[in-house]
């Protein structure tokens, strides 16, 4: 019984610490996503599509110059 009393008593009291994120994603999740939840994940999306969605343009009207001049 002494093992087990000795055993418990050597155990950390208290809660946990909090764990770190690590990697991007963890990071910006823990930004984001956490306690202090924000609509920037919204602005980042439609920035990120508009910023595609014109290099697509762009890159496609090159292509189609290539081959048919105005």
């Amino acid at each position: 019984m002494e093992r087990v009393v000795n055993f418990y008593a050597r155990l950390p009291r208290g809660a946990a610490p909090e764990v770190k994120p690590t990697g991007i994603l963890g990071r910006y999740q823990a930004r984001y996503f956490g306690k202090n939840a924000s609509a920037a994940p919204f602005v980042h999306v439609i920035g990120t599509l508009l910023i595609m969605g014109y290099g697509m343009e762009y890159y496609f009207h090159l292509r189609h110059h290539k081959n048919h001049p105005h």
